[in-house]
C-alpha cells in the first residue's frame, strides 16, 4: 500500500460519522434498568430521539462490571452511536472508544477522562439544583437540624451533599447540620435496607430534612422517614414524591432524557460539541417544586407556596451570577 493511499486510509478511519448516515443507537445502562429511574430516563430519551431520527434502538441493561464491559464492546461494535450514563463507564469507555472511532458515543452524567474525539459528554451542574434543595430543607425545617446522605464519598456525589448544606446555610446561617453519611457497599445506588439504616441514625439525631443522593437506594429513606412525623427526604433525577407520598419535600431533577435526545440529535446533525454542562439557565436541571402543576406532584413543598417564592428568588440570582454556588468537583482538582 502506498504511503499516500494509506493517508487517505487512516483518514477515513478516523472520521466522525457527521457525514455518514445513522442508522442505529444502543443505550447500555450501568445498572438494570427497572429499579432506577434515572436509567430509566435515559432508557426512554433513547427510544424516543431513535423514533424522531428513524433509528433502530437497542436497550443492553448491565448486572455488574463484567456485563457491563462486555454490553459497551457489543453496543460499539453494532450500533452507530453508543449512549452510556453515569460515572460508572469512566475507566473503560476511553478505551472502547478508541478502539472503535468510527462509533459516535454519547456519554450523559459524566465524562471519561481522556476521551478520544469520538466521544460526546453532556453533563450538569448539580450542586446549583442542590444549593436551591438546601435552601427549602432550612426554610422548612421545623427541628432546625438538616443533613445530607450520599452514596459514595466522591467529589461528583459532593456536588450534592456539600452544595445542599451550602444552601441551607445561606438561608438560615444558624441551621444545624448533622455529619455527612455515606451508603457504600456492594451497590450503594441501589441498595433500600443500607438507606433505611442511613436515614434512622440521621432522623434519630434531630434531622427533619434529610437529601439522599443515591437513585435507587433513596426509597430505604423515604421508608425510614415514616417513623418520624414530621421529616422529610430530598429526591434526585426525578420526581420521588410519587413513591412516597407525604415523606418527600421536593426533587432535584435532572432532565436526562431531554439530554439524550439532545445530544443525539446533535451528534447526527454535527452540532455537538465535545463537551456541554447544562444546569438552571439551560433547563437541563429544576426542582420539583418550582415547574408547573407541583399541586399534583405529591411533594410537600406544595405545602410550602412562601418557600418556593424565596427559593425561585435564589434560583434567578444564580442564573444572573449574582450567587456563584461552589463546584466541589473543581475543587477536588
Amino acid at each position: 500500500m502506498t504511503s499516500r493511499i494509506l493517508a487517505a486510509t487512516l483518514a477515513l478511519i478516523a472520521t466522525p460519522l457527521a457525514a455518514q448516515d445513522y442508522r442505529s443507537v444502543i443505550y447500555v445502562s450501568p445498572n438494570p434498568v427497572g429499579i432506577n429511574d434515572f436509567l430509566q430516563l435515559g432508557a426512554d430519551g433513547t427510544r424516543r430521539i431513535a423514533e424522531e431520527m428513524g433509528l433502530e434502538a437497542k436497550i443492553y441493561e448491565s448486572s455488574d462490571p463484567t456485563v457491563k464491559l462486555q454490553n459497551l464492546e457489543a453496543a460499539a461494535r453494532e450500533a452507530d452511536i453508543v449512549v452510556v450514563i453515569t460515572f460508572e463507564f469512566d475507566e473503560i469507555l476511553t478505551e472502547i472508544a478508541t478502539e472503535h472511532p468510527e462509533t459516535a458515543f454519547l456519554q450523559v452524567d459524566s465524562c471519561a477522562p481522556d476521551a478520544p474525539e469520538n466521544v460526546h459528554c453532556s453533563v450538569f451542574r448539580e450542586h446549583e439544583t442542590a444549593f436551591l434543595a438546601g435552601a427549602e430543607a432550612a426554610l422548612t425545617s421545623e427541628t432546625g437540624t438538616i443533613g445530607a446522605i450520599g452514596a459514595v464519598d466522591i467529589p461528583f456525589i459532593h456536588r450534592y451533599t456539600d452544595a445542599f448544606i451550602a444552601g441551607a446555610r445561606h438561608a438560615v446561617p444558624d441551621i444545624d447540620v448533622a455529619p455527612t453519611l455515606w451508603i457504600g457497599g456492594d451497590n450503594p445506588f441501589a441498595d433500600p435496607a443500607r438507606g433505611q439504616q442511613r436515614a434512622t441514625i440521621m432522623a434519630s439525631g434531630g434531622a427533619d430534612r434529610i437529601l439522599t443522593a443515591a437513585s435507587g437506594t433513596n426509597g430505604g429513606v423515604f421508608r425510614a422517614l415514616e417513623d418520624f412525623p414530621g421529616a422529610a427526604g430530598f429526591g434526585v433525577d426525578v420526581n420521588q414524591c410519587l413513591q412516597a407520598p407525604g415523606t418527600v419535600m421536593d426533587n432535584i431533577e435532572k432532565n436526562t432524557d431531554v439530554v439524550i435526545e439532545m445530544g443525539v440529535r446533535g451528534i447526527i446533525e454535527g452540532t455537538q460539541p465535545a463537551l456541554v454542562a447544562l444546569g438552571l439557565a439551560d433547563d437541563g436541571m429544576t426542582l420539583t417544586g418550582l415547574e408547573p402543576g407541583v399541586e399534583d406532584s405529591e411533594c410537600l413543598i406544595a405545602e410550602y407556596p412562601e418557600v418556593i417564592e424565596q427559593v425561585a428568588a435564589l434560583r434567578d440570582a444564580i442564573v444572573a451570577g449574582e450567587i456563584e454556588v461552589a463546584d466541589p468537583m473543581q475543587m477536588a482538582r
